[in-house]
């Protein structure tokens, strides 16, 4: 699957750079992100959904991606882990358990972590990823605890976006310094190394690289804090081009302890090929460092090729008696090897360039890019490890030989080099696979080659009194190793999955299916616990996108990878066949989206629609497509990202006619009779912003939703739309939504009024068709990336690109959605079945046992808070068992109780609890009333006696006899 996708990665990074395109879009300020901070965090104090109970149902099995630790000094079981957009974790126990620390922060990716060397309960996070990949999150600025990371308080560089590396001085808590990378798509002055001497109060920039280059890394002297390296990146990505490398990308050294710098390249590579560069300092020896490069210089091999093997070049200026006269045998040779579809024969293709339906140069052409380029093998240095022996004042490359197939094409996404605390010849690099040296650097072999421990590595850490001891995290999680990287120890107890994409089936209970970044395909019960591995099971590679389950047969599914790999699978027959759509001889290549979008009609499981710059459906799950759409973006040039791609394609549940489509470059297009015609329906609309979401209302067929956002400009404004004309006008329902990157919206399919929006930062429902928003707070400031309402269960499914999937019941929500002008309604309960050992402890170390339920209701009155809400439950004769209260706020709230109704009077006497029967519930708030009823049912004792072995201990009831 990897090497798959690695061809392909380096089909679209070897056409020719492109010239900027000129968009007009300005990206968000920060103080404009502050603002957005702030609002969301004064929604989620105030929010109805406080007191709301969701369930994180993991998984666990995957890990998440690790982009840093900090552990504290002489007690190495006690460290924080920092995910790339999950938060930060701590554990105190080797991480046999995790906890997060960070949730509610102004953003959750993170770059780096430190501890303060001075004051160990002094914590530093820096928040935005290092890494510079599709969904390497902007941060919000440096964040600082001075109590273990039980408090956080804001401490500067807001416009920073993204950390490089956070270092401490290591005697004065107050002083510390930190490397800007920048914004990943725009520009600014924001770059370089800062040195803070107040404990982050105020800033000074001491370097200050040219625009577009900011700083990936920074170290400290072991033994002297005035001695400092930082390493600077020139890199900039936009939605349909990556530049990694240029002429800003550098080492400096500074000697007077941040303050100035210099550069220091003799003997380093210089110039516009220069990537990303790690670089570390020997804690035996400082005078040895090394620095890991990503060096991006091309070169060109020409391609062996058999004389009698035609090549793409062969065509281009073929003439139509040349081709007619090509031996058929050599010609299916091509057309087989080439991907050419398999109805395209030496004879057919002959037939038709007779016939004048296409010249000799459109197969040429079908193979897209550039076809002299074919002629050649097209790579690049990558990586390359330098040593200095001075300090850092000269430097030499020492690997003795090419270090292949460890950053591929990407080396934007690796750069980290670790030196062994006592061994300067000792030493780790990272990416796909990680690397080590026991040479200083001359020979290297993978770690752990023969485990199935994860790829992409990602951070390193190195007990500086066991160098045998490392933590390692990769795009798989937490890994642990007691033996110098022979064998690994896989922590996977964080729920931090980064899904793409949820989808669910039809079984009971129904399971959920997500597609997540680097660890592929999943599906796990919708009834389980995070960290039941059990629940969850692998259904494919590579990166994880769209999932559909044919709703009768949930065997079959149909799943893919990236840009537009996708399988349909049958589950019980272990059977994989490729479906992807292969474009007509003549027609323009397909674009596939990263995340390319394939959609399943709501009105037969056997038909599909598939999008690349067309829409493609198939009436026979996948067999034979047909081309319903023209190019429907506006089909904007492209550099080595494909663009100008559709990103997502709904089909009206109300009308098999009605189908929407969104693109990367702006554009939304509806058709009213089945792909026949076409409409841009979006110029009323901001433009040039991605189409996250076009989602058909369930309700009307005129009516559709959108989401836009900005993001790929560093634009991180809220688009939410809704039109009910076919697109023919749009209003906004942002409400009162903060301004951030919006990624998907939907409307539930029981009340129209009632919608659900996943935003960069968080998880939002409406009650009034988008006129205000409420923030949902059991789920973290991640990003909310898709969602699914359950058909049969009325549950609301989201999958988080940090978090795992979430799921909330919600029944609840559509009884307030509908009865919003009361002041207090009593919610709906579940049953509890009764035990005759309510009461008892059966040995002493054990609690007592008790039943416990928790109840909801809603109080509408906005100055109700902490007001007294009197619950009565009475019996079917009206008799009152109990009267309890709660503090009321308002929004939904939630009641405990054990069913107590009379304590024991003596010692040999034991509780009263509610007996079998109905109850029924009222709640009185300032005079408002409203009731349910609630059921304690009896004891089935006609169960076998399988089941009474499968009882709980405080269950079973001892007869005597």
């Amino acid at each position: 699957m990897r090497t798959l996708l690695l061809i392909l990665f380096s089909f679209f990074i070897s056409t020719p750079a492109l010239i900027a395109q000129s968009v007009d879009i300005t990206p968000t300020t920060s103080t404009e992100r502050i603002q957005s901070i702030e609002q969301r965090q004064q929604m989620r104090s105030s929010s109805v959904f406080k007191e709301y109970p969701l369930r994180n149902i993991g998984p666990v099995v995957m890990g998440g991606r690790i982009t840093d630790f900090a552990v504290e000094e002489g007690k190495a079981r006690k460290f924080y882990v920092a995910f790339a957009s999950g938060g930060v974790f701590e554990t105190d126990n080797s991480a046999n358990t995790l906890e997060p620390i960070f949730d509610h922060q102004g953003t959750l990716t993170i770059g780096d972590i430190a501890i303060s060397n001075a004051d160990k309960d002094i914590l530093w996070v820096g928040t935005g990823e290092n890494n510079s990949s599709r969904s390497s999150y902007a941060g919000t600025g440096v964040y600082k605890s001075e109590d273990g990371g039980d408090s956080w308080k804001f401490a500067g560089l807001p416009g920073s976006q993204h950390i490089g590396r956070i270092v401490t001085h290591p005697s004065n808590p107050d002083i510390a310094w930190v490397a800007s990378l920048g914004p990943l798509y725009s520009t600014n002055d924001v770059r370089g190394v800062y040195k803070t001497t107040d404990g982050g109060k105020t800033w000074n920039r001491t370097l200050t690289p040219a625009d577009s280059t900011g700083v990936i890394d920074l170290v400290i002297h072991p033994d002297n804090p005035n001695k400092l390296w930082a390493t600077t990146w020139e890199r900039h990505r936009q939605a349909w081009n990556f530049d990694e490398a240029g002429e800003g990308s550098a080492i400096y050294l500074s000697e007077d302890g941040g303050e100035s710098w210099e550069k220091s390249m003799k003997g380093f590579p210089k110039g516009e090929f220069v990537g990303r560069i790690g670089i570390d300092v020997s804690e035996s020896n400082p005078d040895i460092m090394y620095a890991f490069l990503d060096n991006q210089k091309e070169s060109k091999t020409k391609k062996e090729v058999d004389e009698d093997q035609l090549t793409q070049q062969d065509f281009v200026e073929m003439s139509k008696e040349e081709f007619l006269e090509l031996d058929n045998k050599k010609l299916n040779k091509f057309l087989r090897s080439n991907g050419f579809q398999k109805k395209y024969t030496a004879e057919s293709v002959k037939e038709d360039v007779r016939n004048g339906e296409y010249t000799p140069k459109a197969l040429a052409d079908y193979l897209g890019g550039d076809a002299n380029d074919a002629l050649f093998n097209t790579s690049i240095e990558g990586a390359q490890v330098y040593r200095s022996e001075d300090g850092g004042k000269s430097w030499k490359m020492v690997n003795s030989y090419d270090l292949d197939n460890l950053i591929f094409t990407y080396g934007y996404y690796f750069g980290e080099v670790r030196i062994a605390p006592d061994d300067p010849d000792e030493l780790y690099i990272m990416g796909v696979p990680m690397l080590k040296s026991e040479d200083g650097g001359k020979t290297w072999a993978p770690v752990a080659e023969n485990q199935d421990v994860h790829v992409d590595h990602q951070a390193l850490w190195i007990d500086p009194n066991d160098s045998e001891h490392l933590l390692l995290g990769n795009d798989g999680g937490l890994y642990e190793s007691h033996d110098g990287g022979e064998n690994f120890i896989h922590h996977n107890n964080a729920p931090v999955g980064q899904f793409y994409t949820v989808a669910v089936d039809m079984e009971k209970p129904y399971n959920v299916y997500g597609g997540l970044q680097d660890n592929g395909v999943y599906t796990g019960s919708s009834q389980g616990s995070p960290n039941d591995g059990n629940h969850w099971e692998r259904l494919f590679g590579g990166d994880g996108m769209h999932v559909a389950v044919h709703p009768e047969n949930s065997d079959i599914v149909y799943t893919g990878f990236q840009f537009g790999n996708y399988f349909k699978i049958n589950r019980s027959k272990s059977k994989y066949n490729r479906i992807t759509p292969r474009h007509e001889i003549g027609e323009a290549p397909y674009r596939f989206n990263w995340n390319t979008p394939v959609e399943m009609s709501n009105h037969n499981p056997d038909i599909l629609y598939f999008g690349s710059q067309k829409i493609n459906r198939t009436m026979d799950g996948g067999k034979s497509w047909t081309t319903i759409s023209p190019d429907l973006t506006k089909d904007l040039p492209s550099g080595n990202v494909p663009y100008s791609t559709l990103t997502t394609i709904s089909e009206s549940p109300k009308d098999f006619s009605v189908i929407w489509a969104g693109t990367d470059d702006g554009n939304i297009q509806v058709t009213k009779d089945g792909g026949k015609s076409w409409e841009l329906v979006s110029e009323d609309l901001p433009q040039r912003r991605w189409v996250s979401e076009v989602q058909a209302s369930p309700h009307d067929p005129a009516t559709a939703y959108a989401s836009l956002n900005g993001y790929r400009f560093d634009e991180f404004k809220t688009y939410v739309y809704k039109t009910t004309d076919y697109g023919q006008s749009w209003k906004s329902i942002k409400g009162n939504l903060p301004e951030d990157v919006a990624n998907v919206i939907v409307q539930d399919q029981e009340n129209p009024d009632l919608l659900f929006a996943g935003l960069d930062h968080g998880t939002y429902t409406s009650f009034d068709d988008g006129e205000n928003w409420h923030l949902i707070n059991k789920i973290p400031n991640v990003a909310s990336y898709d969602m699914v309402v359950h058909p049969r269960d009325n549950e609301l499914v989201v999958g988080t690109h940090g978090r795992s999937i979430y799921v909330m019941d919600l029944e609840p929500v559509r009884t307030v959605a509908k009865q919003t002008d009361k002041e207090i309604i009593a919610l709906a309960t579940n049953e509890v079945r009764h035990s005759g050992s309510w009461g008892n402890q059966r040995v002493a170390y054990r609690p007592v046992n008790e039943p416990e339920v928790e109840w909801l209701y809603w109080v509408d009155d906005q100055k109700a808070e902490n007001e007294t809400v009197t619950i009565t439950i009475k019996d079917k004769d009206g008799e009152t068992k109990k009267e309890l209260t709660d503090k009321a706020q308002y929004g939904f709230n939630t009641f405990n109780w054990n069913l107590l109704v009379k304590e024991a009077e003596k010692e040999s006497e034991t509780n009263s609890y509610l007996n079998p029967g109905t109850y029924t519930i009222t709640y009185e708030l300032n005079g408002f009333t409203d009731e349910t009823t609630f059921k304690v049912v009896g004891r089935n004792n006609g169960r076998n006696a399988s089941e009474r072995m499968f009882s709980s201990p405080e269950e079973i009831e001892f007869e005597e006899h």
